[in-house]
């Protein structure tokens, strides 16, 4: 899985944004030609993320391409020019305003023709869905399974409240007037259900007060909380936070590498498959949950501080 902490959206319409991204410490930027970009900007904005994806400096990051949805006409033209100007340049293209299956499996085909006929490896560029609607989140364990391509589900928070007539302006708050719970829960949890029954990472969507940065602290954090792998940043200040919300903490890393150590020693070399750690009770469930923790801490960058000393014999 990459790593995707972070997901920076930066305006295909915007050259000096452009390069400005390619310095940030973003683990994914995409490269937008929909909502970011005026529809008279749109075939212009094509050429200018050509033109930075073959010709920017992206190391470290995933290079990722929003199309735009496919109610409009601009779709077919947005895969065509970028695959086949950047193709090689390019780990994903981002489909907005998923709501069935179908469309997914739409640009696995056109992916598949592209790579094809231009000499790239077929299968090799990813697909994220976005989930924005009610008729998507109703589709979303369908549209997890539509195409081997796919990487990740991404909940579009705007255009989701727009389209269930959620009564608030600010996109990722509580509503006005709901005080029981959190209003966002089951949608998040129905996008997360989905993306792991079919292995897929989940994406929280943008906070769009970009100068709360506790706001964006505390909204990230109940994504983070549930299992999610990141979320979007709308803007520099934000990516730092989101990377530090959805990395492990250096306590929680070292313990779960100490509980990998722990459990392989006992499990080959005593043989045991319950243990204890400490005060705490070890097996292999407790395997499974660090091998999650261990993972999203050597992507972040986390070195172990501390080592497992077998007992004495």
């Amino acid at each position: 899985m990459r790593s995707r902490r972070s997901c920076l959206a930066v305006p295909g319409s915007n050259p000096r944004f452009l390069e400005k991204a390619q310095g940030l410490p973003a683990d994914e930027v995409f490269l937008d030609l929909e909502d970011s970009v005026a529809p008279l900007a749109k075939e212009e904005a094509r050429k200018n993320v050509v033109a930075a994806l073959r010709e920017g400096d992206w190391s470290g990051k995933t290079r990722v391409v929003r199309v735009n949805d496919l109610s409009t006409h601009w779709t077919y033209r947005d895969v065509i020019e970028v695959v086949e100007g950047a193709g090689e340049f390019l780990d994903c293209l981002m489909l907005p305003k998923v709501e069935d299956p179908g469309q997914v499996a739409w640009l696995d085909t056109l992916l598949t023709q592209i790579e094809r006929a231009n000499g790239l490896q077929v299968g090799r560029i990813g697909i994220e869905a976005q989930i924005e609607s009610a008729r998507g989140l109703v589709n979303v364990d369908a549209i997890g399974g539509a195409s081997r391509r796919l990487e990740t589900l991404v909940f579009g928070p705007a255009d989701f409240m727009a389209s269930i007539n959620m009564r608030t302006l600010v996109v990722g708050e509580q509503p006005p007037g709901y005080t029981e719970g959190d209003a966002y829960h089951y949608i998040l949890m129905r996008i997360l259900m989905a993306a792991r029954t079919h292995g897929l990472q989940a994406i929280d969507g943008p906070y769009l007060a970009i100068k709360d940065l506790d706001g964006y602290r505390r909204v990230a954090g109940r994504s983070a909380a549930l299992g999610f792998d990141g979320k979007w940043v709308l803007h520099p200040t934000q990516v730092e936070t989101a990377n530090e919300v959805f990395s492990p903490s250096q306590e929680d890393y070292d313990r779960a590498e100490l509980i990998l150590d722990a459990y392989d020693y006992y499990t080959t070399v005593e043989r045991r498959g319950a243990v204890m750690l400490g005060d705490e009770m070890i097996d292999e469930a407790s395997r499974k949950m660090a091998l999650v923790v261990t993972a999203k801490g050597r992507a972040a960058g986390l070195a172990r501080t501390t080592a497992f000393t077998p007992p004495a014999v």
